[in-house]
């Protein structure tokens, strides 16, 4: 899944970039609001990791603008400060949830994934396409009941196709779901990660539309 963080502190930031990617995120880092609001407004977000003491525009002041435009994105704060008026500014706010620094990483990646569960209408819903099924808080497909061990470029490749079966797809929707910045994307990666996709789940599921994009529907 592909995440936003915001967060203005250079040792944290870089901490927490690497510690949710190698949890299976693919988090872009920016370190104002500027930078967030133009990134939110050019690309496509699972979910928001917001600070809140920002240089310049306060993360209150984003999310707030943020929400007037986008009611369903899903949005985590984590701050170090832990007032119960710092709480409540950020619930109040829009906030799906308000972490305080410092935090165990995979805590933060669960909490994260359950925000992102309730903003898609359900706390623990799989997503189904025909004997396929994906379950995006536990990480793990199932296949006729069996489980499937995939990459987790795979993974995140194949959620985002069962998160719009019956939709056309284009190859740079489905790069922007698998690599963040700065990350180096072969001209034909999704390609291949489609063919190894196409190998352990059979070939009648993800549809190649020339020059258009990919499509994943039922046998």
């Amino acid at each position: 899944m592909r995440i936003l963080l915001v967060e203005d502190d250079p040792q944290l930031g870089d901490g927490l970039r690497c510690g949710l990617g190698s949890l299976g995120f693919r988090p872009d880092w920016v370190r104002d609001a500027g930078a967030a609001w133009h990134a939110l407004r050019h690309e496509e977000y699972g979910a928001v990791i917001l600070d809140l003491g920002l240089p310049g525009e306060g993360g209150i002041a984003l999310l707030t603008r943020l929400r007037a435009v986008a009611e369903a994105m899903p949005v985590l704060i984590l701050t170090a400060r832990d007032a119960k008026a710092d709480k409540l500014a950020g619930f109040g706010a829009g906030a799906d949830d308000y972490v305080v620094k410092p935090v165990d990483m995979e805590e933060l990646a669960a909490r994260l994934r359950a925000i992102v569960r309730r903003a898609r209408g359900g706390g623990g819903e799989r997503l189904i396409c025909g004997d396929l099924e994906l379950d995006p808080g536990a990480r793990r497909v199932w296949r006729r009941g069996e489980a499937l061990a995939l990459s987790a470029r795979e993974f995140a490749l194949l959620e985002k196709l069962m998160a719009n079966v019956g939709r056309v797809l284009a190859r740079a929707q489905l790069e922007a779901a698998l690599y963040g910045w700065g990350e180096g994307v072969e001209s034909n990666a999704v390609e291949v990660h489609i063919h190894h996709l196409r190998r352990k789940l059979g070939n009648g599921y993800i549809h190649t539309l020339r020059g258009i994009g990919y499509l994943m529907e039922a046998h």
